[in-house]
């Protein structure tokens, strides 16, 4: 694998600002990049690397974030370092103009762990020659875009199964511990209770595990990742060399507000613009964090948000997932009317019980049920917005996954652009409308 990424580097390097050359085939999974669309994006550019008689197309395998952002993902960092790939081959989003590319015929796209494009994105479309995934279609069929959706816990899991009928030869050592370790993750170390894990996750973990015996323990792989992620540092067996424990220090305890924000969030964009951060600490500590309005004021105008979502995860002594929930808007009707809608849904019902919050402009809230999660959220904020913008059910608010600038020398700025308040609507139309898609 390190070879292969070597020589996708090497390659994409050489072609750059090349206006004619091979063509790509680029795998690319969605732009939270977490060990799963991360992991799906390097095994299967592998195994088409192995599989495609085609020499003169080469397949490569690009993380949708930038290069800097690697180190907020240091679970990513530690599964790489544990199956002994070398972070300095991996490609980035900001290191392959893909715009380019297919402005010069060059580019075949096959999307992981999502199945449509962000809006930024929308230029792409028509490269895109397959599709495997394991949300919700929203993709429109195609004959020219074969497409693998099914809802399993892992897109690994639906890559494991590729490899296993179609090319057993390519899966060795290496590529089972990113798959195993992925499905692991995705699936909660298979435990029903979860809500997560089907039988197919459950199908292929036992396979990898049949026929790769050395494979790490369920419960040890699970828990050194899960401190990874959590940032539970200073244990022994994840200090894997000084570079390893510099990695870890990158985590959420030493990661200022906006790196906490960035770490794993996703977009939504109708009448109001929205985003879901995930945080792995409970909410109460976060919201404890000096200045952290004025943060969230500014983390907003950056990005152009009427409405900050931060769902949190933590977990008890006992192992038991707390999910906690607070919104953030300067604007009082945004805030009121998104919280309302949460508080009543129904499909799935989220359970909010308010909590005490020290910032006027957050509302916060635990959440009782702790099987829904952003995968859950998301739609229901997608509803919100059709309702809003008096749009059908079949109409879909636009994923907003747009390229995050930069952070700025002086990110804090005065004022907000949340001030003024969202575009009005009237109390009585947006009751109605909500009536109509939550009647209990």
């Amino acid at each position: 694998m390190n070879d292969f990424l070597s020589t996708c580097h090497a390659a994409v390097k050489a072609s750059d600002g090349l206006p004619s050359g091979h063509p790509f085939h680029v795998v690319l999974g969605n732009e939270a990049c977490d060990l799963d669309s991360m992991v799906s994006s390097l095994v299967y550019a592998y195994y088409l690397s192995k599989t495609r008689g085609d020499e003169e197309v080469l397949s490569v395998p690009l993380l949708n974030i930038r290069q800097g952002e690697l180190l907020l993902r240091s679970d990513n960092v530690f599964l790489l370092r544990q199956a002994g790939l070398s972070p300095d081959f991996l490609l980035f989003r900001d290191q392959l103009d893909l715009a380019a590319l297919r402005r010069a015929g060059r580019l075949r796209l096959t999307l992981v762990d999502q199945n449509v494009l962000p809006s930024s994105d929308a230029d792409l479309e028509g490269a895109v020659v397959e599709v495997i995934d394991h949300h919700a279609l929203e993709r429109n069929p195609s004959p020219s875009c074969p497409i693998t959706v099914e809802t399993v816990g892992s897109c690994a899991t639906l890559v494991t199964e590729r490899l296993v009928h179609k090319a057993p030869h390519v899966l060795d050592q290496q590529l089972a511990q990113l798959l195993y370790a992925t499905i692991l993750t995705d699936c909660v170390n298979m435990a029903p209770a979860a809500g997560k894990v089907t039988a197919k996750d459950s199908q292929y973990v036992a396979a990898l595990e049949a026929r790769f015996p050395s494979l790490p323990p369920r419960a040890a792989l699970f828990q050194a990742l899960h401190n990874a992620k959590f940032d539970v540092s200073g244990e022994p067996h994840l200090c894997l060399d000084r570079l390893m424990s510099q990695l870890m220090m990158s985590s959420s305890s030493g990661l200022n507000t906006e790196q906490m924000l960035m770490k794993d969030m996703k977009m939504l964009k109708g009448s109001l613009s929205m985003a879901v951060s995930v945080l792995f600490l409970p909410i109460e500590a976060f919201l404890q964090r000096v200045e952290l309005e004025a943060e969230l004021c500014s983390f907003c105008h950056k990005l152009g948000l009427d409405l900050l979502v931060l769902m949190s995860i933590s977990f008890t002594e006992a192992k038991q997932p707390v999910r906690e929930l607070a919104l953030f808007s300067h604007s009082a009707p945004c805030r009121e009317q998104v919280s309302h809608f949460l508080e009543r849904a129904g499909d799935p019902p989220l359970d909010l019980r308010p909590i005490s919050s020290p910032h006027a402009h957050v509302a916060a809230y635990h959440q009782g049920n702790a099987l829904a999660s952003r995968k859950k959220l998301l739609p229901l904020l997608k509803d919100f917005l059709r309702a809003r913008d008096g749009e059908d059910k079949d109409d879909e608010a636009e994923d907003e996954h747009g390229r995050v600038p930069p952070t700025p020398a002086n990110s804090l700025v005065e004022g907000c652009p949340l001030d003024a308040g969202p575009p009005t609507i009237s109390a009585h139309a947006l009751h109605e409308k909500f009536s109509k898609m939550n009647p209990h």
